[in-house]
């Protein structure tokens, strides 16, 4: 699971399928350990010495038209946006850390079009719609292109496509269908001459729904937009409590308050505030390794020449990418969930999953078994019932919410500010009035249930990769609720 893409996985289970290690002296936990031991335990893309200076925090009483709470990629577009629609409109941005720290800098900078987790998902969840949705994500993903353009924000911005590879017999069924010949469907041959892996059966590479991204770089971008906008920007200003009143919504933090016409909220997997919308989310830990930069030969053994992201077709999958300097950037599959849904630092580091990823990793590209790592990390993403996102609003149309991206949400976020924007103008547009904006997913159980609920959904879906894709009848009965948890 990753920035852009949100499949459980049981912690601690064996590769399931993949080649085995190319090497015996990296054949031990130890020796794998010794590959990621020094890496720098922060994300790649937040190690960057082009950083903005963060500004000041909240200090005494403002007053805003629009707060925004959240400088990730939801917050800083709904600023943004909100903006330039009305340039007038007093907009404060609040973000508890720094632009970007939290899911935003962390993902696998996979700018997808979908805005909703892939056509499958989109398709059984809103098949009346999906047409119009398809293409909405299609000119949203447009629409960012522009900005990157326009503003020349150097984020690596490359338009390459993501290559879906199956790796097992059955996911190589699944992607040849049976009927004609998938588009951009490759066989054996023709997908091991994109990238170079003795794991890989077949593929289908999707060459235009998806950008590779420094997603860092593109939110400070939407960050310097923002400022030189007129948006004001309070860093280091958490938000502790939220209450509604007849003058409008007010904020408190640790050194003041922001009083609000409207506030939207892009908090993602932490506290919302709002019962509804804390209900509805848990957040789900994903875990990333970088490599070193390859060397040229190192990159010519791979091959990789047209650098599209990558993933495989598992239900537990993995997410990786060449980075601009060409590292690899190395995550998913082992998703993890803490019990009581909380959020915590200590949860960013987990050895057994950076072994996992490690093992995977050289079994993958065991010509690569010389190649060390520089930077692991982790982070929480928001995972819906749904697995992509859902809106609201709270407090009579005062509060918007956009939650539940599910990892997807690099590209889906800025379509989601605008939903966002829109149900706090109280606009009927062709957003609001779309099954995905009317509808909400199922809330979550409390726990202890929800811990017992998630657990054997992953213990099921690590069973049906074993199982030649096989689902059980827990997963078969999740599927008829609508619950089916297979993206």
């Amino acid at each position: 699971m990753q920035s852009d893409g949100g499949r459980p996985s049981v912690a601690g289970m064996p590769p399931l399928g993949s080649a085995r290690l190319g090497s015996a002296r990296l054949g031990s936990d130890p020796d794998l350990e010794r590959r990621f031991a020094g890496a720098r335990p922060l994300s790649f893309w937040l190690d960057d010495p082009f950083a903005p200076t963060p500004e000041p925090a909240l200090s005494g009483t403002a007053r805003a038209d629009l707060a925004v709470v959240g400088g990730g990629f939801s917050g800083l577009w709904t600023a943004l946006l909100a903006k330039q629609a009305d340039p007038g409109r007093r907009v404060l941005l609040v973000e508890a850390e720094t632009a970007a720290w939290a899911a935003t800098g962390r993902n696998g900078g996979f700018c997808e079009a979908s805005l909703t987790h892939g056509e499958a998902n989109g398709v059984a969840r809103f098949p009346d719609s999906y047409p119009r949705l398809r293409e909405l994500g299609m000119e949203n993903l447009d629409a960012i292109e522009r900005f990157v353009a326009d503003r020349a924000v150097d984020c690596g911005w490359e338009r390459t496509g993501t290559l879906g590879v199956a790796t097992q017999p059955w996911q190589l069924e699944e992607l040849r269908g049976e009927g004609p010949t998938p588009p951009g469907f490759l066989d054996r041959a023709a997908v091991q001459a994109e990238v170079a892996s003795p794991t890989y059966l077949g593929g289908i590479w999707d060459r235009d729904s998806c950008a590779m991204v420094n997603p860092a770089r593109l939110a400070w971008g939407i960050r310097a937009a923002c400022l030189e906008a007129g948006v004001q920007v309070a860093e280091r200003t958490p938000v502790l409590g939220l209450e509604a009143g007849r003058g409008g919504v007010e904020l408190r933090t640790p050194s003041g308050r922001v009083l609000a016409e409207r506030v939207a909220l892009a908090t993602n997997a932490f506290a919302p505030f709002l019962p509804q919308v804390r209900s509805r989310i848990v957040p789900v830990y994903d875990h990333v390794l970088v490599t070193e930069p390859l060397s040229s030969e190192q990159l010519a053994s791979v091959g990789w020449s047209h650098r599209q992201g990558v993933s495989d077709a598992g239900n537990q999958f993995h997410y990786y990418r060449l980075t601009q300097d060409n590292r690899i950037l190395w995550g998913g599959y082992d998703a993890v969930y803490h019990f009581g849904r909380k959020v915590k630092p200590s949860y960013d580091q987990r050895p057994a999953t950076f072994r996992l990823l490690a093992r995977h990793f050289y079994e993958t590209f065991p010509q690569l078994e010389d190649v060390g790592f520089t930077h692991r990390w982790g982070g929480a993403i928001d995972t819906c019932g749904r697995f992509c996102a859902f809106f609201g609003t709270a407090h009579r149309g005062r509060v918007a919410y956009a939650a539940g991206y599910t990892g997807l949400g690099v590209g889906a976020s800025r379509f989601g500010a605008q939903v966002m924007l829109d149900l706090l103008d109280g606009a009927r547009t062709e957003r609001t009035e779309l099954d995905m904006v009317r509808t909400k997913p199922v809330p979550f159980p409390p726990e202890p249930l929800a811990w017992v609920v998630v657990q054997a959904t992953r213990w099921s879906i690590a069973q049906a990769d074993a199982n030649g894709g096989r689902r059980n009848a827990w997963l078969r009965l999740l599927d008829r609720l609508g619950l089916g948890y297979d993206s």
